[in-house]
């Protein structure tokens, strides 16, 4: 049986960040970590970006060096699964069949893509994106398709509709929303980005419930239709059908779980079970800034969990106080950076111009900023999260928060 003093499991990037911040901060005991893919731990926003652009290469979207590893006296078992993990005993069992103890644990394992079950979805020529070796699948069948229809109204249609634009593609993006990215950051922003989007040739049919795919038996998919009876015909789909958290492992290891579905954390991101802690898509904590509990799938936010797990794991009782952010590009159309999440707001403040394409968007929920999107004023961000953070009721001087020459 191998021995570790901290396994960690799961190898994205809150995996990653905390191994790193491991050894940085001190840490030289042994750490094992553990990830599924044939890859070591890298950036997931290329995947939808750059990468499937074939503007950069999977050495480009890796986080470390490939010697950073052994370098660090990190032990990195790629295509490797914890099957099983006993909390009481502390003890893994992978899928290499070796038994791992450990001494703490760290559990980030990310999340799946959440799949539709509709008629027609084992077609050939239906893409879901989550890693790099799913963008390199829909760059090989990419070569032969000219339309393509994209499902699903947020990042990931929006991302690789203007990916595989750029590419020569016809796209069209298929949405419940009227507008797209508007879940998230409401209709007055969707329809900006509408307007990005069409302007470089990007279809748009929202409103829209996908109700099955067309084709041959057994064959490619030719034809999208709606509930409507829109039909679309296409050469190639890709779904960007959300995601779920990959809970399997803390299910079977008998952790508490929150009102999402994510692991129930405390505010150090400790789990339920004393020598166990969460980070990424499937830690959901208690947040003091937002004053409930929380759980954000990005690639950023996973980031600074992992490095704050990694702090917790070494004695530090600090809770996880940082602003959730993210940003997302549009090709080279456009980018929004984000603040938040803001579940519910009842009013925004705009601060800049939408028709320039500089502006921020401040969400009010009860007077109190709960999250900010800006487009060219990234500096807005600061003032959003001492906003956040510090829970002020800045209703009553919404006038001077939409100035965007005004110092507040």
């Amino acid at each position: 049986m191998a021995d570790a003093d901290i396994l960690i499991v799961g190898g994205g990037a809150a995996g990653a960040a905390a191994a790193s911040t491991l050894r940085a901060e001190g840490f030289d005991g042994s750490v094992v970590l553990v990830g599924r893919e044939p890859d070591p731990p890298y950036e997931r926003p290329p995947a939808s970006k750059s990468y499937l652009q074939g503007r950069s290469s999977k050495e480009d979207a890796y986080l470390h060096p490939a010697s950073f590893w052994d370098e660090h006296g990190i032990d990195l078992r790629t295509r490797t699964s914890v099957m099983k993990l006993d909390p009481g005993e502390r003890v893994a069992t992978l899928s290499t069949k070796e038994e791992v103890s450990f001494g703490k644990a760290l559990l980030a394992t990310g999340a799946n893509v959440r799949r539709l079950r509709v008629d027609g979805a084992t077609l050939d020529g239906i893409h879901y994106l989550r890693a790099l070796a799913n963008a390199d699948a829909i760059r090989r069948d990419t070569e032969s398709a000219d339309r393509v229809v994209l499902i699903g109204g947020s990042y990931i249609a929006c991302e690789v509709a203007a990916s595989l634009t750029t590419l020569g593609k016809s796209c069209t993006i298929v949405a419940m929303e009227d507008e797209p990215l508007s879940t998230g950051f409401g209709t007055a922003a969707g329809r900006f980005f509408r307007g990005v989007l069409e302007a470089h040739g990007v279809t748009l049919a929202t409103g829209e419930t996908l109700t099955r795919f067309e084709g041959p038996d057994e064959g490619r998919v030719e034809r999208v239709v709606c509930e409507s009876g829109r039909e679309i015909d296409c050469d190639l789909v890709v779904m960007g059908t959300g995601a779920v958290p990959d809970v399997m492992l803390a299910r079977s290891a008998g952790l508490e779980f929150g009102d999402s579905g994510g692991v129930r954390c405390d505010a150090t991101l400790r789990s339920s079970a004393e020598h166990v802690w969460a980070a990424g898509d499937m830690c959901e904590y208690e947040s003091q800034v937002h004053g409930r509990r929380l759980r954000v799938e990005h690639f950023e936010v996973a980031t600074a969990e992992g490095a704050h797990a990694a702090r917790a794991m070494l004695g530090s009782s600090d809770p996880y106080v940082e602003v959730p952010y993210f940003w997302s590009d549009l090709a080279d159309w456009t980018s929004l950076e984000y603040v938040g999440p803001a579940t519910a707001w009842d009013r925004e403040v705009v601060r800049g111009s939408m028709d320039d394409g500089r502006f921020t968007i401040f969400y009010l929920d009860g007077g109190r900023v709960a999250g900010a999107l800006t487009v060219g004023r990234s500096s807005d961000l600061d003032l959003a999260r001492r906003l956040m953070t510090s829970g002020q009721d800045v209703g009553e001087r919404a006038d001077a928060l939409a100035d965007p020459d005004g110092e507040l």
